[in-house]
This record gives C-alpha cells, structure tokens and sequence, in this order.
C-alpha cells in the first residue's frame, strides 16, 4: 500500500468517525424533568442498571453499616418519603414508564470520616455517618437525599458515561487526523485535546450537574413535605468547613460554594411551590 492509499483510507476513516458522532449525538438526546435541558444518552437503561447494582453491591460488601437504631430509622423515613415524592414526580412529568427502574433501598453506612451520600440509578441509596456534622436533622438529611436522587432521575451518571466515550472515540478521530506528523506534535496535539476536553467539557458539565440535581433535589424535597430553604444552612455548613481546600471552580468537577449557595436562593421559589408539611396545613 502506498503512502498516498494510507492516507486516503485515514481521511474516510475520520470521516466516517465524524458522521458516527453526529449520528450518535443526533439519535440519543434525551430531555432532563423539570429543567428541560436536551443531553446524550448512549449508554442504554439495562446496562446503567446493571452496572449500578454491581457498584451498590460491591460498596456494601466493603463497609460496615451502622446500627444506630435512630439514625437508620431516620434514613429510612427521609429516603421513603423522597422515594414517594420522586414517583409522584416522574408521574406527573409524564414518565411513569421509567418507576419500572425502581427498586429503592436505603443504607447507613458506619464511618464518620466520610460526609458523602450517594444514590445509584434504580434508587439504591446510601448515607454515610460523617454527614450527620452537617445534616444534623431530617430535614438536612433530606436535602442530601434529595440531592443525590436528582442526579439519578436526571440520569447525570449515564450522560457522563457517554460524555466520556464520545471524548474517547474524538481522541481515536484524532489519533488518525495527525498520523502523518511528527511525533511530538502528535503528542502535543493528543494532550491539549485530553485537556482541553477534561476542563472545557468535563469539569463544566459535572458543574452543570450539581446545579442541575440542587434544583431538582429542592423540589423532591419540597414535594416529600420538607422545607427546601433547609438546603442553605447545609451548604454554609459545607462551605465554613471546606474553606481553604477547594480548587478553582475551572479546576473542580462542583460549583464554588458561594456560587452554589447563591443558586440554591434562586431555586427556592420554584420549589416552595411544592411544599406542604408534613401532616398538612399551610406553609409559613
């Protein structure tokens, strides 16, 4: 093969690659509840489920639950109470096709060095003990909850997976594209794509994600009798904590906690809306 037939079969071949990306992107849009934002899913449902439940498993198998009767109780009665609003949400949003993925479970998980909670695609959740410095109260714990049960309706952890694989087959299109160059601008050109890629789309739609799943984790939260406005003392909470520790914004995969806390103001409206307390009456 001459130089002239390898180089003409690396242009078909980057060629083909782009009209596979907009293909894929074309066809595998969906729409985020409540905020209406358009994003990728190339990852299918059965395989985020799948992979999620294995996670869960693994990471249960690894720690030690805690059998602190009251606080598990507590986690308990948050997670159902958000688990129900969240059902009456995708229903009224009209997506109760998607209650099928469901199959809730909560966990406290002994450690109280780790202030972290998490719910995997399907509604597994769990809560770890060192959060309670900054929940202290059910209400604080539901707007964790709430939190992380957002990023799983929204489906941020399939978005990213295929957030991920699209950079991955744009590094292989360009692999090819600089074939005929010299080494090192090859590499110059591969390791300012992976940058450019980690902090010009990565990082920003990670930060997207976490605005995203405050907004939706207000309203859930809300709509479970909780007052969202529980969501700002958390966060200043968090934030006196974490001062002096954080990178630049650009640099994180979360919003700054000023910023964050700023939108957490604005949401309140929308999300007030929603909020009865709990065993009825009006809200204050």
């Amino acid at each position: 093969m001459t130089a002239q037939d390898k180089a003409s079969g690396r242009r078909i071949f980057f060629r083909a690659a782009v009209l596979v990306f907009l293909l894929m992107f074309l066809s595998a849009c969906a729409t985020v509840p409540l905020t209406g934002r358009q994003q990728l899913q190339l990852v299918s449902e059965p395989q985020i489920l799948k992979l999620s439940l294995q996670n869960y498993r693994e990471i249960l198998k690894k720690s030690k639950l805690s059998q602190d009767r009251e606080k598990v109780e507590m986690v308990n009665r948050a997670g159902r109470r958000i688990a129900s609003a969240t059902e009456d949400f995708l229903r009224k949003s009209g997506l109760e096709h998607e209650l099928q993925n469901y199959s809730w479970e909560f966990k406290l998980i002994d450690d109280d060095e780790t202030a972290n909670a998490f719910c995997m695609p399907g509604g597994k959740i769990a809560v770890y003990s060192g959060l309670w410095k900054y929940s202290r109260d059910e209400a604080g714990l539901a707007v964790v909850i709430g939190h992380e049960v957002a990023h799983a309706v929204a489906k941020h952890g399939s978005e990213r997976m295929s957030q991920a694989l699209l950079v991955q087959l744009g590094g292989i299109a360009l692999a090819v594209a600089v074939a005929e160059k010299p080494s090192e601008t090859k590499q110059l050109y591969l390791a300012a794509f992976g940058a450019g890629a980690t902090i010009g789309i990565m990082l920003p739609y990670s930060r997207q994600h976490e605005y995203e799943a405050d907004r939706i984790g207000l309203t859930l939260m809300a709509r479970a009798g909780y007052d969202p406005r529980e969501a700002v003392g958390l966060w200043q909470r968090m934030n006196e904590e974490s001062k002096g520790k954080r990178a630049p914004e650009w640099l994180s995969t979360h919003p700054a906690p000023e910023a964050r806390i700023e939108a957490i103001r604005s949401f309140l409206p929308e999300a007030r809306q929603y909020y009865r307390p709990a065993g009825g009456g009006r809200r204050p």
